[in-house]
């Protein structure tokens, strides 16, 4: 790819608000050429084609050409940090999983895990679920002033998904730090770190499976494993990593951003309080309005792609604009409001196609759950800060918020 330097040079600006830079380039067209920002982990600096708006979001995440194996990407990568040692995330000790996979090993490797996901079986988790969010509540009574993202948005996903994995709760804090240093980290070094902890604990905790098999996800996989030889053991803690990783930070954010624009817009948590049956169509326009991801995985184009004018040339990185797509006014009307009434049905917060995020049916019932559970106990809970003063993460695909002060018993 060129560095060339008459690029739209991206910078903090655009990490606090993507979307006045997403509306100003609609007026353009659907690919654009743009060098990310440099402080973003790993990305920071390099060029790359941001696809927006919402027909050429869906088609491209249906693309077929626009890969997303990890070799193609690490390789792009490698342009602006040639140690791959200094490259996070994107190890293959943990980032060998269905995301950086391409069909067919995307196919076998989907299918390994989707049982876990079914309507059934996410309805069988409710009362475990329940159980987890009332305890939390439970936690926060007595309370004043909290960052809801530390005590309750982080803490509820977390343990969902280690209650799904077998993962002792005990056990559950480190994921955050790792978590957040791969993210949206202030360092490659940290990443790097973050990367090698996470490896070698999954692979503890995978050796610990296998000498005390427990009825769930992680040792159904260790199975699939050792008995029918379905996936090798680095697909096999690369899976277990996303799991963890997209099993909170999806929620995380859902829940973060959607009480950040309900406390914005007072008028609309008063009627969820009212009427509860909203609360599904609700959850939905969280997600549209501020979407948990703010540009889906990335992507490589495996040869010349034709995005409306613009030819895409192969062996280019590509980053699709999942949150452009959701405030696109072709698409949804007066699309930077909240409206819990609206149907925000079409969104693409959980991606399209084949990568089409696998844990949502999971996502939307802690999402709905843990909103009932607010209005429910704090029903005058408003922000404890002003909202020009919270920050967003430093992260390229990640759209959450550092914290979220709120006031639970506001008088």
């Amino acid at each position: 790819m060129d560095h060339d330097s008459t690029l739209l040079e991206l910078d903090d600006a655009f990490v606090q608000d993507p979307y006045s830079v997403y509306a100003k380039l609609g007026t353009e067209g659907s690919a654009h050429r743009v060098r990310m920002p440099p402080g973003v982990p790993l990305i920071g600096g390099l060029p790359v084609w941001l696809i927006t708006g919402y027909e050429a979001v869906r088609s491209a995440l249906a693309d077929p050409r626009l890969s997303t194996d990890l070799n193609r990407i690490d390789g792009l990568f490698a342009q602006k940090e040639p140690d791959r040692t200094k490259r996070g995330g994107f190890s293959s000790a943990i980032a060998s999983h269905m995301m950086h996979t391409d069909p067919p090993d995307h196919t076998r490797l989907r299918k390994l895990v989707s049982k876990a996901f079914t309507v059934r079986a996410i309805q069988a988790l409710r009362p475990e679920i329940q159980k987890i969010t009332d305890e939390l509540v439970e936690a926060l009574s007595g309370h004043d002033t909290v960052d809801l993202l530390e005590v309750f948005a982080f803490p509820l996903p977390i343990r969902v998904i280690c209650l799904l994995l077998g993962v002792p709760v005990q056990e559950q804090q480190e994921f955050k730090s790792w978590s957040k240093a791969l993210v949206s980290g202030e360092s490659p070094e940290a990443a790097t770190a973050a990367a090698t902890a996470v490896a070698e604990y999954l692979g503890e905790l995978v050796d610990r499976k296998r000498r005390a098999t427990t009825d769930d996800l992680l040792t159904a996989l260790v199975a699939a494993r050792d008995v029918d030889d379905r996936l090798t053991e680095t697909e096999l803690v690369s899976t277990a990593y996303l799991l963890f990783i997209a099993g909170f930070e999806t929620t995380l954010n859902a829940l973060g951003n959607g009480t950040l624009h309900l406390m914005r817009n007072l008028p609309q948590w008063e009627a969820l309080r009212e009427d509860r049956t909203l609360l599904p169509g609700a959850v939905e326009e969280f997600l549209r309005l501020e979407s948990p991801l703010k540009h889906a995985t990335f992507r490589c184009a495996t040869e010349p792609v034709s995005i409306g004018d613009t030819e895409i040339p192969a062996g280019d990185f590509v980053l699709v604009a999942i949150a452009s797509a959701n405030r696109d006014p072709q698409r949804f009307g007066d699309p930077h409001a909240l409206d819990v009434r609206r149907s925000a049905a079409g969104h693409v917060a959980f991606g399209h196609g084949i990568h089409h995020c696998l844990g949502a049916p999971l996502a939307r019932v802690e999402v709905q759950m843990a909103f009932n559970a607010l209005l429910d106990a704090f029903p005058a809970m408003r922000l404890a800060a002003d909202p020009e003063d919270l920050r967003w993460r430093n992260s390229t695909i990640i759209r959450g918020l550092d914290s979220l002060p709120v006031r639970l018993n506001h008088r």
